[in-house]
């Protein structure tokens, strides 16, 4: 039974305490206390369990419909009547527990797409007439020039006019490291400036900035998963009216007959407790609650039984590559020296000129340079000088030694410019290094794979059936890399949020139910459309963590394919449940339609079949599948 009404959190811990009192009135009538200790105890469950069904019942009565809300607080109430309060009371628990459950994943959408817009900074410096003055973002219309001071977020989408700077845009595009930025280059409301001034001409408004569109993409993304669940209630409702129809028929028919009172009531009330949905109830939560613990306690955060069974249906898996199937931080893969220079010179020379620069590139060269016992082998650096978009020039000894981009090298540089294309085109990011003008070496730096990656895809491939593939806003060359060492054929680089979202949509159009694992906020829309996201807990943007519904809180990928092989199996339990749960119900009803089903014959029948589906859905809590977050600890 799928609840459709998100609770808040007051009524989460209502229905928390709904579970407390209950197991205290199972407590008081194990033991010889006082009666009205159990009775009171008893009240108390029903009273705090049922209190919210009940409610919304009612409220769905008064609008014409009947729904499930209102049928489990009458079995509960028609069970206490004939003195069966123990059946009531676990009937109002699981239903009480149910909706506290799905609460928790549906009540901070709007929290989340609030989030995504405070990554474009409220206020931003304004040029007019040659003045500056500081306004709000929202205010910002096509035209507008923006000063971008170092370290200051973006404030509109738009075209550099002036300056040069490295922009982080990762949170945007997806992109493993920072970007340089000069004159005639786009860059996006909310990204990340450097350590230069730009100049920015905006060429849209505020409302039209890709982060505005991310956030509608979202909440459109998420409105679309809703109507899945349409299906669900239209069950519901008919079942409900179904079976309140055929509780006062069993009750009145017979008095028409001549029967007397208390036989059509007996019979009526025992029609109520063997066809109420206990067993069926328990048949879906209990592998479900089993399954999201046992996860749980193991790094795997899956937010609702809901998301649980999407996984247990998922035949394709995509990936982003940035903070994904890679470590997200640029290190040194290549070091080529030049003109008779080692490569251990050549990294020594080029860690010292870069220990005073904080480009994530550097900070990967002196790493290196100081795991190889090479950072304090030159002599001591000076005349430190950063040039946004281009490097630093230092001072060492007597050597002037510039270490940047390739657009230092001159035209008689070509085996290093040569050499910087090969690199390029194996998906590396170039670092050339100069001494006196002269290129004496290139350095290639990579954003690395996971270790757990390639055993990863295989594992989801052999689970699926099918390719996982690389959805990307990294360049071709890196995501062709990185495919080819994790074992991925089919890629798609370079794409924007909406072609990423646009992606998984023409993957689900072909009939595939998609999971997509990301971490950015250029993932969430993609994310949300997809038949289920995953997000990667520690480096996961706010965004994407609460726009996943699943996610991993270790980061660790190793995590997934046991997660969709326990999930699955948390299927085969369901199913096995529900034929197990059926079964009992048509019997017991067939057999108080057209015979006499004794009511302590039909209250053992109930609370059998409702024990077993719940012992058999509980199994599932020591279940142990592929990989280590859901293998044995």
């Amino acid at each position: 039974m799928t609840r459709m009404t998100a609770w808040s959190l007051p009524e989460v811990r209502a229905a928390i305490g709904a579970i407390g009192f209950f197991a205290l009135g199972g407590a008081a009538q194990l033991s010889d206390g006082p009666s009205w200790l159990y009775w009171a105890l008893y009240l108390v469950c029903y009273l705090v369990g049922g209190w919210i069904p009940g409610r919304e019942g009612l409220a769905a009565l008064r609008n014409g419909a009947l729904d499930v809300d209102l049928l489990m607080v009458a079995a509960a109430i028609g069970a206490a009547s004939i003195g069966q309060i123990f059946d009531g009371a676990l009937l109002i628990v699981i239903f009480a527990g149910s909706g506290a459950l799905e609460a928790l994943a549906t009540m901070r959408t709007e929290n989340s797409v609030r989030a995504l817009l405070d990554l474009a900074p409220p206020t931003a410096t304004r040029l007019a007439r040659g003045q500056e003055e500081r306004v709000a973002t929202a205010e910002l219309g096509a035209g507008d020039v923006l000063l971008i001071r170092p370290g200051e977020r973006i404030g509109g989408d738009g075209v550099v006019i002036d300056g040069v700077s490295t922009v982080d845009q990762s949170s945007i595009t997806g992109e493993s490291v920072p970007v340089d930025k000069c004159p005639g280059d786009e860059v996006f409301a909310g990204a990340l400036n450097g350590s230069g001034s730009l100049t920015v001409r905006v060429d849209r408004p505020a409302a039209d900035s890709v982060i505005a569109r991310i956030a509608a993409l979202v909440a459109e993304a998420s409105a679309s998963k809703a109507n899945l669940q349409l299906f669900v209630e239209k069950v519901e409702r008919r079942y409900s009216v179904g079976m309140v129809a055929a509780t006062l028929a069993l009750f009145a028919i017979p008095l028409m007959f001549g029967a007397d009172l208390q036989s059509a009531l007996l019979r009526a009330m025992t029609f109520m407790i063997v066809a109420s949905p206990c067993a069926l109830v328990l048949s879906t939560m209990p592998p479900m609650l089993a399954v999201i613990a046992n996860a749980g306690r193991r790094g795997v955060l899956i937010k609702s039984a809901v998301v649980l069974e999407r996984l247990a249906e998922v035949d394709r898996v995509a990936f982003d590559k940035t903070g994904t199937l890679t470590a997200g931080e640029p290190v040194l893969v290549s070091v080529c020296g030049l003109s008779g220079m080692t490569d251990d010179q050549l990294l020594g020379l080029a860690a010292a000129a870069e220990r005073g620069s904080e480009h994530p590139l550097a900070a990967a060269i002196v790493s290196t340079a100081r795991m190889r016992g090479l950072v304090d082998v030159n002599p001591a650096v000076g005349q430190f000088l950063s040039t946004p978009g281009r490097g630093v020039a230092v001072r060492v000894g007597a050597e002037r030694v510039s270490v940047g981009s390739t657009a230092l090298l001159g035209p008689d540089d070509v085996v290093a410019a040569d050499l910087a294309v090969e690199l390029e085109r194996a998906g590396q990011t170039v670092v050339v290094v100069l001494v006196d003008g002269v290129a004496v070496g290139v350095l290639g730096l990579a954003d690395r794979p996971r270790a757990e990656a390639a055993a990863v895809i295989a594992e989801l491939e052999t689970l699926t059936g099918a390719s996982p593939v690389l959805l990307t806003g990294d360049n071709h060359s890196a995501a062709t890399r990185l495919a080819s060492d994790v074992g991925i054929s089919s890629v798609s680089a370079a794409l924007l949020p909406e072609q990423k979202l646009a992606e998984v949509r023409r993957m689900q159009d072909d009939g595939d139910r998609v999971l997509l694992v990301g971490d950015g906020v250029n993932d969430a829309p993609a994310m949300a459309a997809a038949h289920v996201g995953v997000a990667m807990g520690r480096r996961g943007s706010d965004l994407a963590l609460e726009t996943a519904d699943v996610i991993l809180v270790r980061d660790d990928l190793a995590a997934l394919p046991g997660v969709v092989e326990l999930a699955r199996r948390a299927r085969r339990v369901v199913i096995a449940n529900l034929a197990i749960a059926a079964t009992f119900i048509v019997v017991l009803v067939a057999w108080d339609l057209f015979g006499h089903l004794p009511l302590p014959l039909g209250v053992a029948g109930h609370e059998g079949s409702t024990i077993l589906v719940g012992l058999n859905g509980l199994r599932l809590l020591r279940a142990s599948g592929r990989g280590r977050a859901v293998g044995p600890r």
